[in-house]
């Protein structure tokens, strides 16, 4: 009964810790994370919050350690030993990367069974057969990460284990899919827009959120979840010829990815888009703490903030009203499209990315050569 008590006490105590850091991490998870989480991992987030790591940053770190530990539970009955084993990791890839042909004839190649369900229970594993390539280098790359902010050592880059994913990837062929199968462009934007024609709080919380998103350059479905009164700041009108003043805000986001601990990322709606947001905040009487929130049954403003998930669900329930196919869209649609968008319109790379705040240009510049090669010549030999 007493190691009982005490185990519910540091999970408690990990769950306050949680607390501290509740401004960059999944709290919706708090409870399931202090369960899974060691006490040095919560220290070491901790440690990570207070270097400046960006919010998606951290968010990805976290989530891939809770699956990490939650994987090592299920597979070896033990938390993540750090530094972890090269046997460890060798054993992580053969669960994740696996060959399903050769799976058909050997119930043992792979992910067992025990672990598939384990992990599945928990809602760790939702698709069937192997992961993808990427997740599991992502993880790794992550696990090494943590690895080093500990003080450790690992073997990731030990020849076995670069061995063990080149082969494990030859034997679980992929292509790399979208994280939207199509852009959400201006064109597909005005049909969602239109579905939020009335004054309901629904239509105009959906309007400002599809609208703020797409103009502030794609934002991530984290970054419009979590937006907050705070973040805004009314800058002057823009001034158009033979027009009225366009009004203007400023978003300041903080940290991110691309930013360091100093540096404040901004970026800045105009027009339309401000008109949406202010439409929003009045209408439900928001004057500080998240912007987006929940909408009760009865058309109750919720406190709390929508989930990240929820802009996704939102896309595709506009989609869907629109006529649009649902499946082919998601929130990322919105940060390519607004890419894509800019390329069809003319507006050059480097002004698009202040927007987007895109870090590689590589990245950026495919949705400009996209478009480039569908309207370019190349592509109309005949």
């Amino acid at each position: 009964m007493a190691k009982s008590k005490t185990l519910l006490t540091a999970v408690e105590r990990r769950a306050e810790e949680l607390d501290t850091i509740a401004a960059v991490l999944p709290m919706e998870r708090r409870d399931e994370l202090a369960e899974l989480l060691t006490d040095h991992d919560v220290e070491t987030l901790r440690h990570l919050v207070n270097q400046g790591m960006g919010d998606n940053t951290l968010r990805a770190l976290t989530s891939d350690l809770a699956y990490l530990e939650a994987w090592a539970l299920a597979a070896t009955g033990k938390s993540l030993p750090w530094p972890a084993p090269e046997a460890l990791l060798l054993k992580f890839v053969a669960h994740h990367l696996w060959d399903p042909e050769r799976r058909e004839t050997d119930v043992d190649h792979g992910m067992p069974v025990a672990v598939d369900e384990n992990l599945r229970s928990q809602g760790f594993l939702k698709s069937v057969g192997p992961h993808a390539p990427a997740t599991v280098r992502r993880r790794l790359a992550n696990w090494s990460t943590l690895t080093k902010w500990r003080g450790f050592e690992g073997a990731f880059a030990s020849p076995s284990v670069k061995s063990a994913i080149r082969l494990a990837v030859r034997a679980v062929p992929r292509t790399r899919g979208r994280k939207s199968a199509n852009a959400v462009t201006g064109e597909v934007l005005a049909k969602l827009l239109a579905t939020c024609a009335t004054h309901s709080l629904r239509d105009l919380r959906d309007r400002a959120i599809l609208m703020v998103a797409f103009a502030s350059g794609g934002r991530r479905r984290s970054e419009i979840a979590g937006l907050r009164r705070e973040q805004l700041t009314i800058e002057p009108p823009i001034d158009v010829p033979g027009s009225a003043p366009l009004p203007s805000v400023a978003i300041h986001l903080g940290r991110t990815k691309t930013s360091s601990g100093e540096q404040d990322d901004v970026v800045y709606l105009t027009g339309r888009p401000v008109d949406a947001l202010n439409a929003w905040m009045a209408a439900a009487k928001i004057e500080s703490g998240t912007v987006f929130r929940a909408i009760g049954r009865w058309g109750t403003v919720s406190r709390r903030a929508i989930d990240p998930q929820s802009v996704n669900a939102i896309l595709k329930q506009r989609a869907e009203m629109a006529g649009l196919e649902p499946g082919e869209f998601s929130a990322h649609g919105l940060r390519s499209g607004y890419l894509t968008e800019a390329a069809n319109r003319g507006i050059p790379l480097p002004e698009a990315m202040e927007q987007s705040r895109h870090r590689s240009v590589q990245q950026a510049s495919s949705y400009y050569n996209n478009a480039t090669r569908r309207s370019g010549r190349a592509s109309r030999m005949l």
